[in-house]
């Protein structure tokens, strides 16, 4: 009952549903209080609704937006509760008195600062947001970009003008049950004070060298910056905050080019959850200012997905434009028709390159090149189940989709019935899930189905530790759980952001110190290993968030159940056994016909039956049949192993600038040749006939010799 209501009222947990039902009730307590009279229960509803409003606040609760949709806003409830004192005194046959004509004017001037507050705090983060934000770009050397207004002053910036008031209303309520008028005189002035100074102090921030450089100084510096970095490849990302993992997935390859690289965001979400690296980011979310920036010496934009603000970029004739994806699979989106507005597109293997030719949707052979996939290399390659130790399976199911096909996800029809029987299995194996990121997120069903999977692999990871057949090494699990938690703390004091910065001072501070980024990369390494070691290696786990990345969990999984997405494609290249789910119920001939990749899988039905196939496979060697074929599958979705995926990827990134190049360069030779032309009389010109020479009309309009030149 309590889960329904936390998903009717689109709550986080069950403290912050109370926490809505305390203010929402608290309110009419106050008004009963006043009309009684009581002091005492008006404190106390008084407290309540103010604790309880806070706490929502700060857990960015879902409720406080939809309560301003409503006409219930931050404002209009503290109004409200002062609107309440103010009948309390009335009730306490305090009308009379000054405290009680004071508390009125206190609460009218209090309301004059909310309009200069609002006013200077709109203008500040106005005036601070860049056109454009960056990261590993020195603009710090060309313009001046002064100190962000420290955090206490914008951060939840209303809500914090707005609980000024409560000095005045204890005051006030002191006064109530005191009658000592000095209380409420005390904090109506202290109240009035503390807002006329919260105003004040905002002032500077809005004149002089505290605000930052205009837009046309801020992008003429970063032009200054491109025309002395002269970046050579860019990778161009545009997509919602949830999609960070498709440009996250490329940093490390953008990292290892031969080619002077460059990252272009078109979204501010997305630079916020972007993952640390060394290639400068120039996020620009005006594509004025884009179509504007001098990008004239890129050879190569890459781009890693389909999305209506490519069109910015491939408008641009002096560059060549690839569409890499964010993924390989047999999935819709891998074959999008709209692929055919790039130049090239490169797949990992020959697979790719079949399903454009299958798909049919206007991608040409030859504008496709096989490329590896250079984020494959640090998955490892499976030497067989080692002795003594329990299984690994990993589920790692694809999320709903934007459409209800049940091709999408195992989630909804199989999840569940593929968990059980995990958990159920003759020969015990561990189980991990971790889910797409996406999951449940367009389909309540999807994200009910998700919590009954968490739930059914908590419940048994309880009972397997009760269980005597599975002992832990406390101390080592004690030891490894104090080694994360030093990595965690050095990591952060490494990536950690000031409290007090904003944008544009991340922006003039945002240079990676190298040599700390390498010691995160491998304090990252190290930390993954000792969270395996935390636990024990028969322990069932849920796993979400980015630690432990996807290939980490490959790395320590003897099998893997999935569905189609390139979760499946990555796995193959580590050689393991695995089973893709045939939600759809497509049957397996079709369903293998249909999806090349898992032409060397099991494939599950929704009940799941066919589980047992798969860990004959992990467990004893000699039933492994699907074995050479997941080696000639391997090779044929993710191409060779020699060259390294990396060379591959370098040298289809210069035979492009090549191609870039020499375009370019038949343009301006082109160009010149043509003003040569026109300049001495274009040949092959036909004559003009005696009326046209005449100035005779064509279509009411005299036609001069060259005149259909300038058509």
């Amino acid at each position: 009952m309590i889960s329904t209501a936390i998903r009717v009222a689109r709550v986080g947990s069950a403290a912050e549903l109370a926490a809505a039902a305390l203010m929402m009730l608290g309110f009419p307590c106050l008004m009963l209080a006043a009309l009684l009279p009581s002091v005492g229960a008006f404190a106390a509803a008084a407290a309540v609704t103010y604790l309880a409003d806070h706490y929502l606040h700060r857990r960015g609760s879902y409720l406080i937006n939809r309560l301003s949709k409503v006409r219930a806003g931050l404002s209009i409830r503290f109004l409200i509760r002062q609107l309440l004192l103010v009948l309390l005194l009335a009730r306490l046959d305090l009308s009379d008195s000054m405290v009680f004509y004071a508390a009125i004017a206190c609460f009218l001037a209090f309301y004059g600062f909310q309009a200069p507050h609002s006013a200077l705090i709109t203008l500040i983060r106005l005036r601070r947001k860049m056109p454009v934000a960056t990261r590993n770009v020195d603009l710090a050397s060309r313009i001046r970009i002064p100190d962000a207004p420290p955090r206490v002053l914008l951060n939840r910036a209303a809500e914090k003008m707005l609980h000024l008031d409560l000095v005045a209303v204890a005051g006030v309520l002191v006064t109530g049950a005191t009658d000592t008028n000095v209380y409420g005189f005390v904090g109506i002035g202290v109240t009035l004070v503390l807002a006329f100074v919260y105003v004040v102090a905002l002032v500077p921030y809005i004149r002089g060298k505290k605000t930052p450089p205009n837009a046309d100084t801020v992008l003429a510096a970063v032009d200054g910056w491109l025309r002395e970095y002269r970046p050579e490849t860019v990778l161009y990302f545009s997509g919602s905050k949830d999609s960070a993992y498709q440009v996250n997935m490329w940093l490390e390859t953008m990292e290892q080019l031969d080619t002077r690289p460059l990252i272009i965001l078109r979204e501010r979400a997305i630079l916020e959850r972007m993952a640390p690296t060394t290639v400068p980011v120039i996020c620009v979310p005006g594509g004025v200012h884009l179509m504007n920036m001098d990008l004239s010496t890129v050879r190569v934009a890459l781009y890693a997905a389909n999305v209506g603000k490519n069109i910015h970029m491939l408008r641009v004739p002096t560059m060549k434009h690839v569409f890499i994806g964010h993924g390989d699979s047999d999935k819709l989106a891998s074959v999008n028709p709209f692929s055919k507005a790039y130049d090239e597109v490169w797949t990992a293997g020959r697979a790719g390159r079949d399903r454009y030719a299958i798909a049919d949707v206007g991608v040409r052979d030859d504008d496709i090149a096989e490329v590896g996939r250079p984020q494959l290399a640090p998955i490892q390659t499976w030497r067989g189940l080692p002795e003594g130790r329990v299984p690994t399976i990993l589920y790692a199911p694809t999320w709903e989709g934007w459409d209800d096909n049940p091709g999408n996800t195992s989630i909804l029809l199989a999840g569940a019935n593929i968990v059980r029987a995990l958990l159920k299995a003759e020969q015990p194996v561990r189980v991990l899930y971790k889910p797409h990121p996406f999951t449940g997120t367009r389909s309540p069903q999807a994200k009910t189905a998700h919590e009954k999977i968490v739930a059914l692999v908590e419940k048994a990871a309880a009972e397997r530790a009760a269980d005597p057949r599975f002992t832990v090494d406390a101390a080592a699990q004690s030891a490894a759980k104090a080694e994360l938690a030093r990595i965690a703390a050095r990591i952060e004091k490494l990536t950690g952001v000031t409290e007090s910065g904003d944008e544009a001072e991340a922006t003039r501070d945002g240079m990676v110190d190298t040599a700390a980024h390498a010691e995160v990369a491998r304090l990252r390494t190290e930390w993954n290993d000792a969270y395996w070691r935390s636990f024990g290696s028969w322990e069932h786990r849920v796993i979400t968030g980015a630690e432990p990345r996807l290939y980490d969990c490959f790395n320590v999984s003897d099998a893997m159940v999935s569905d189609i997405s390139s979760v499946v494609s990555d796995f193959i290249a580590s050689g393991k056994p695995y089973a893709v789910t045939d939600s759809a119920e497509l049957g397996v001939e079709e369903f293998k016909r249909q999806n090349t990749a898992v032409r060397a899988a099991v494939i599950l039905s929704n009940s799941a039956s066919e589980l047992g196939e798969l860990l004959a496979e992990v467990t004893d060697p000699s039933s492994d049949a699907l074995a050479a074929d997941r080696r000639e599958l391997k090779e044929y979705l993710l191409g060779p192993d020699e060259p390294a995926s990396i060379d591959q990827f370098n040298a289809a990134v210069r035979d492009l600038a090549k191609k870039s190049r020499a375009r370019n360069l038949g343009q301006e030779t082109g160009a010149s040749a043509a003003a040569v032309e026109l300049a001495n009389g274009v040949p092959g010109q036909r004559k003009a006939s005696a009326d046209e020479t005449d100035g005779a009309a064509v279509q009411g309009r005299p036609i001069s010799p060259s005149s259909h030149l300038a058509e």
